[in-house]
């Protein structure tokens, strides 16, 4: 049974990736500045002063846009940076246009470690959070790493506020096969809507 289900997740982080990554770089590029337009309009995050952020791989909805336009607003972004401390934690450090990034061991770029530029997830006031696919009741399948799902245990206890940042074509008509320690969102913006539960 817990065979079928890890075969399950797989086929569907296979298949919608795979339709993620056949975007054409105008489709990309459309798409990455109307999600600015919907992610302006909530009033959550016109609100906040302090935003953390993802660097788009794999196809993901292009982040750069939305990220330059906070800071035109003044608002402080933030990058996850892997804790070198703890393999499967997640520190979150402050990105600005002035930020040196490395490669971690994803060849994923992230901030320099410098912990003084580091802020407590608790002190976040959105997180945005990146996926591989979602569902109609907020479930959300990512990359199998368990990052995010470890942050956002007990979220709705901490300070911050997690919005989950997606292509439309990431929607799973049914039901995604969820594992115990999968974290649903209360959102997720796509370029043509904003999906609430």
């Amino acid at each position: 049974m817990q065979d079928d289900l890890f075969k399950m997740r797989r086929k569907i982080r296979q298949s919608i990736r795979k339709i993620r990554q056949k975007m054409t770089t105008d489709q990309q590029k459309f798409a990455a500045h109307k999600i600015i337009h919907n992610v302006l309009l909530h009033p959550k995050i016109t609100q906040a002063q302090h935003i953390s952020l993802f660097f788009s791989i794999d196809g993901e909805i292009n982040t750069q846009p939305l990220i330059n336009t906070l800071w035109k607003k003044n608002i402080n972004v933030y990058l996850p940076v892997l804790d070198p401390s703890n393999q499967h934690k997640l520190l979150f450090v402050s990105y600005t246009s002035d930020t040196q990034l490395v490669k971690n061991r994803f060849d994923i770029n992230e901030p320099i470690l410098d912990i003084t530029q580091a802020i407590p997830s608790c002190e976040l006031d959105i997180m945005m959070i990146p996926l591989v696919a979602f569902d109609s009741i907020g479930q959300r399948l990512g990359m199998g790493g368990g990052f995010y799902d470890r942050v956002l245990v007990n979220w709705k206890k901490k300070d911050f506020y997690p919005i989950g940042l997606a292509h439309d074509c990431q929607y799973f008509k049914s039901l995604l096969p969820v594992e115990n320690w999968d974290i649903s969102l209360p959102e997720v913006i796509t370029p043509q809507k904003i999906w609430r539960w």
